[in-house]
């Protein structure tokens, strides 16, 4: 385990849960670790958004994170791993706090209460008292367009000044807010943006890098985007990053990540495509485009 602060840049992975069969695929999670552990990227997100960490039972996210721990212990690489938490009843995540404070991890990842729409006071209020209880240092996830309430600047800055709150995943989808931030934040406090299809912008405004769920697809490609703008070639990051924006619209035709899923699964990395309902599989339709597409890569690779 490392220190969450220290790690929170670059390109990290919001891995994918793979079910075979109503159940946790271990097979296809110990393959996707060994092959992702060994791709350029600086961190695990495990059982958030893309993981469908809603559906999982807390047995099962235990074992998601002792699997992924093990696979990569047994590899030449070590990976921080954030978990991903999310609810609306701050007591009942501080108790998810306590249940996993023991586990392999490095931070948590926590979005804001979905459904009940705290106001400014209230967010603060509910990251402050998580944040005094966790073991693991917190990253916070703003992503109103799930959750019906976004948190303000004003909000994100004061929570920075927390010693055990570490960054942000910001999927605020508004860019003047997101540059406010990145030009007032405190020295330390990590901006990383969760929105695919912004992840270049995102970088040359000055975000430190994302957790990129399209990144399952060309991870080489999307690594050396931010690669390239860290070394200040624009021009080579904005090539690099020609060759995958697509990608960040194709893998968010239908709700995510079932076409991540089916993309893996075709390609051998998963067992099966399965997700867990309310998500379904895709639509015949996308699994032609995408498989248009993974056989357009095939020929250009070839």
């Amino acid at each position: 385990m490392t220190g969450l602060e220290e790690h929170l840049h670059g390109l990290w992975l919001p891995l994918v849960t793979p079910f075979r069969d109503g159940a946790l695929d271990e097979r296809s999670l110990r393959r996707l670790t060994r092959h992702y552990g060994g791709q350029a990227i600086d961190g695990f997100i495990l059982g958030a958004t893309s993981g469908e960490g809603m559906t999982l039972r807390a047995a099962e996210l235990e074992r998601l994170v002792a699997i992924v721990s093990d696979e990569m212990a047994a590899g030449r690489r070590t990976l921080p791993i954030c978990l991903g938490l999310s609810g609306a009843d701050t007591s009942r995540l501080k108790e998810r706090l306590d249940e996993t404070a023991d586990w392999p991890i490095d931070g948590y990842l926590i979005a804001s209460p979905y459904y009940v729409r705290p106001s400014q006071r209230g967010l603060l209020a509910h990251f402050e008292a998580l944040a005094d209880h966790a073991a693991w240092p917190i990253a916070l996830y703003n992503i109103p367009y799930r959750t019906s309430v976004n948190i303000t600047n004003q909000t994100l800055l004061r929570l920075a000044e927390h010693r055990n709150i570490v960054g942000l995943k910001d999927c605020g989808a508004n860019r003047e807010q997101s540059i406010a931030l990145l030009r007032d934040r405190p020295k330390g406090f990590r901006v990383l943006t969760g929105e695919d299809a912004n992840y270049l912008e995102a970088l040359t405004d000055g975000a430190d890098g994302g957790i990129v769920l399209s990144a399952h697809v060309e991870t080489a490609t999307f690594a050396s985007v931010h690669a390239e703008m860290k070394r200040g070639n624009h021009d080579a990051a904005q090539a690099h990053w020609q060759e995958v924006a697509e990608l960040t619209r194709l893998l968010f035709t239908e709700p995510s990540p079932a076409p991540a899923k089916y993309w893996l699964w075709r390609c051998g990395l998963i067992d099966s495509p399965e997700v867990r309902l309310p998500m379904v599989e895709v639509s015949s339709e996308l699994a032609a485009a995408l498989d248009r597409e993974i056989e357009r890569r095939m020929k250009v690779a070839a």
